[in-house]
């Protein structure tokens, strides 16, 4: 239990509740019955299946930390199988994003998730009804990135990361500009803006403005340092596809 103590420790709010609290109980162990019995239940959550509605609870650091994990096991069972190659990636994917320390917790409470049944339209369903936003787009990017980490790409894991965006209530929009952050092809550049090759120069100077305000890393400063730094790749892919658009049309 010791060495989940900065979870427990005021890092989870509102995932203490609801089916995430569920599958953290197993990890918790002696938590269970408390998360069960409702003595962790959220303040104001009667009448509604996981909770208050969006925006009206604040996410922490371990609430984040704890859906990443879960929907990450998810995605790591879509194929029906779980590789040791697949966890060593994952692993290395999280010691970047969150530093070695962090990372090594993570990766062992990671390995207890992966062995329950996880409903991920009911994970995705606490997520949308809690998490902010601008936080979901940063959790739907660690999910590509985690679920590319070997380089390859499964339609398996892509499919679900699709399903579960549409769940946590993420536009069509975003999911595309994200997906094509990491699934590149000829038009990547004026997806990643949420626009067409077909567009104006000055649509497209009106789209990375747009974009770079909706992803500028402020946007989940709540969150902490080390997710605020991750969220900064997602803002300079926006950058670099501006730019790349830029020097193919001589825009100045």
């Amino acid at each position: 239990m010791a060495k989940y103590g900065k979870w427990i420790g005021g890092g989870l709010g509102w995932a203490f509740g609801g089916p995430i609290g569920a599958i953290l109980g197993f990890v918790f162990g002696s938590m269970y019955d408390s998360m069960q019995s409702g003595e962790f239940a959220l303040p104001g959550s009667e009448g509604h299946p996981y909770g208050q509605q969006e925006g009206r609870a604040q996410t922490q650091t371990g609430d984040f930390s704890a859906s990443l994990l879960v929907l990450s096991a998810a995605i790591m069972k879509a194929d029906e199988r779980v590789m040791r190659s697949e966890l060593d990636y994952v692993k290395q994917f999280l010691v970047r994003q969150f530093g070695e320390e962090q990372a090594k917790e993570q990766i062992m409470m990671l390995r207890e998730i992966l062995k329950q049944e996880i409903n991920v339209y009911e994970v995705s369903l606490q997520i949308r009804n809690y998490m902010d936003y601008s936080s979901r787009l940063q959790l739907l990017h660690f999910l590509f990135g985690i679920a590319l980490a070997d380089g390859k790409t499964q339609p398996s894991e892509v499919d679900i990361i699709q399903m579960i965006s549409k769940y946590i209530g993420v536009r069509n929009s975003d999911f595309n500009s994200i997906k094509a952050m990491f699934v590149r092809d000829t038009t990547s550049a004026y997806k990643i803006l949420e626009t067409t090759p077909d567009a104006s120069d000055e649509e497209i100077k009106k789209a990375y403005r747009r974009m770079a305000t909706k992803y500028h890393p402020d946007k989940v400063s709540h969150l902490g340092d080390d997710i605020q730094k991750a969220a900064k790749e997602k803002f300079q892919n926006v950058s670099e596809a501006y730019n790349k658009i830029k020097e193919e049309r001589g825009i100045k």
